[in-house]
């Protein structure tokens, strides 16, 4: 993306809304409650590593995402880095609040997202 253009940006810019959008979606109650959104949302090749090393793919994280007890989320200093054209990495500080303690639980976190075109969510 060439910035001294002018327009490059403001794209940067509204793919960063973009997908902090999609990243705090993950991050909703009601969204990890729903299988249906979730296979939405996470691509076929989807794979997550929890922070105890274990590997979780797209299906597992349909099945048991939604039976998990709700913990509240935050995201902080969420940045963009495009890779591709089509392809950007995300990388943003997550906040938990944990009911049991009481205190928050802080990580460090990173995605990467891919343009579907004709994608559901793909305006």
């Amino acid at each position: 993306m060439d910035c001294r253009k002018g327009k490059g940006m403001e794209n940067l810019f509204s793919l960063k809304k973009q997908l902090q959008f999609l990243e705090e979606q993950l991050l909703q109650p009601e969204v990890r409650k729903s299988a249906k959104d979730l296979a939405i949302l996470l691509a076929d090749e989807f794979i997550e590593f929890g922070s105890s090393g274990r590997v979780y793919n797209k299906q597992q994280v349909i099945s048991g995402l939604p039976t998990s007890p709700t913990v509240q989320m935050k995201l902080m200093d969420f940045q963009v880095k495009l890779l591709a054209p089509d392809v950007a990495l995300t990388v943003y500080r997550l906040v938990k609040d944990s009911e049991q303690s009481k205190e928050k639980k802080y990580s460090l976190r990173s995605s990467i997202w891919r343009l579907q075109r004709n994608h559901p969510l793909k305006k």
